[in-house]
This record gives C-alpha cells, structure tokens and sequence, in this order.
C-alpha cells in the first residue's frame, strides 16, 4: 500500500512539475489570438510571426554566439584545469579546486549581484565580453566536474606507455588522452552551452544595455502582455534545452562504446 501512495504522490509531483511545459506547448499551436483555451483550431501562424519578429532573431544570434562562445571558453579552460589538478600536484590544489566548483555552491543571483558590484567598484562599465566572462564563470564547474569525473577513470599508464615508445606530452594529450576524454569533453561543452543559452537571472545582471537574449527577451515580452509569441518562443526554447542534452547524451554514449569507455 505505501509504495502505491508513493508511486501516486511521485505522479502528482511529475504532473505538477511537467504539465505547465505541455500547456505552454499546446497553446503555441493555438489558432486563437489570445492564447487560452479552449483552443480553436491548429496553426502554426505564431511559429511563422515568431520568425519575422526581428527583436526575436536578434536575441537567438546573440545567445546562440554567447553560448557557442561560452561553451569553447569554459571546456578548454575546464579540461586544462582538470588535467592540472588529476594528472598533476598543484600548490594549494585542494583551494583551486574549491574555487573552481564554488560558483555551483552560490546561489546564481547572490553570484551575480556580486559580480556587478565588484565591476562597479572598478568602474567597468557592462559589456558583451563581460557578460561572456560571467557566463564563463557560472558554467566553468560543470565542465570541470564532468571532464574530472572520466579522466580519474583512464589510466595512467596508457599515457605512460605512449611517452615511453616516443611520443611527446603533446602527442600523447593529443593522440591517447583526449580521445579517451572526447565523451565528457563534448558533454561538457553541451553542458556549458545549454546553460548559457537558458540562463536569465546573471544575464539580467551583466548584459549591456540594448543587448538581450532569448530568456530576456521573453521576460522584456511578458512586462507589455502575454502574447501567443510569447508560447511560441517557450516552445522553441523547450526543444532546445531538452533535446539537445537528449542527443548528446545518445552521442556521449556512442562514444564512450567505441572508446571502450
């Protein structure tokens, strides 16, 4: 009897958590102006306006650059820093490590009022590189987790074996090493990017002014009126954020099968 209560009561969570995404999803398909129910017939005219929106576009080019450029930052400096911290003794390795994840531990909001305050006081004005580097800073933890986590588990006399037969530390990183790594490398790239694309709460903080991103476009969007555009982008933005971790991690399994990992 309890596990059925408990199986009902992780049902009613899973519906109170998800059915707000479907609604979301099945009034962006609503043929009705003002977006509720019930809904009157299938269009596909909001995805169509959404597509000559201009503010729109502009704001999927600059995340999708912010992030693309988020992603290639945070996974080199996350792999390198993983390989000095594993592979390696590091003075005070046990305090870089804890900086490293500590933006995880903060909350994000109480990171990035910190961080504006900090530039303030340093009188530097918002950028776009600023607002890469506080996306840099946010993502950089998970990168280093993910790639920390596969690289304890190769080991190190296959690095070892490579150098004694000739190969140079630069060829064997790149040769042996990082194809064992190629799995958690990537998924800590698709990591990076799929949080920069979706994050809200630092960019509201740290983006210039005239800039703005998908999330803070759709919240500029919900100030003024709800708009069957706004379910649209919602929609869009779900597909994103849910299936592209869904490929990689079919794309990050393949790999780790052909790497023997």
């Amino acid at each position: 009897m309890s596990w059925i209560l408990l199986r009902f009561w992780t049902l009613l969570v899973y519906l109170f958590m998800f059915l707000p995404i479907g609604v979301v999803i099945l009034l962006s398909f609503n043929a009705n102006q003002f977006g509720s129910f019930p809904i009157t017939g299938f269009s596909f005219r909001w995805f169509i306006r959404l597509a000559n929106n201009d503010a729109i576009l502009r704001a999927f080019e600059t995340s999708l650059l912010l992030g693309a450029l988020t992603a290639i930052i945070s996974t080199t400096l996350g792999v390198l820093a993983s390989l000095a911290l594993i592979r390696y003794k590091v003075p005070g390795q046990n305090m870089i490590s804890t900086l490293l994840i500590a933006p995880i531990l903060v909350p994000e909001v109480v990171l990035a009022v910190a961080l504006l305050l900090f530039l303030n006081a340093l009188s530097i004005n918002k950028s776009f590189f600023l607002l890469l580097m506080g996306h840099v800073i946010f993502t950089l933890p998970f990168v280093v987790l993910v790639v920390q986590a596969r690289l304890v588990n190769i080991r190190r006399d296959v690095e070892e074996a490579a150098m004694s037969l000739g190969a140079s530390p630069r060829q064997t990183f790149f040769q042996i090493t990082l194809p064992l790594l190629a799995p958690a490398v990537f998924a800590g790239m698709l990591f990076a990017f799929t949080i920069s694309f979706d994050d809200i709460t630092g960019t509201l903080f740290w983006k210039p002014g005239g800039v703005e991103t998908v999330p803070t476009q759709i919240f500029a969007m919900l100030r003024n009126s709800i708009s069957p555009e706004i379910n649209a982008l919602g929609t869009v933005m779900i597909f994103l954020t849910v299936g592209l971790p869904l490929i990689g991690i079919a794309i990050v399994r393949k790999m780790s099968t052909k790497s023997g990992g």
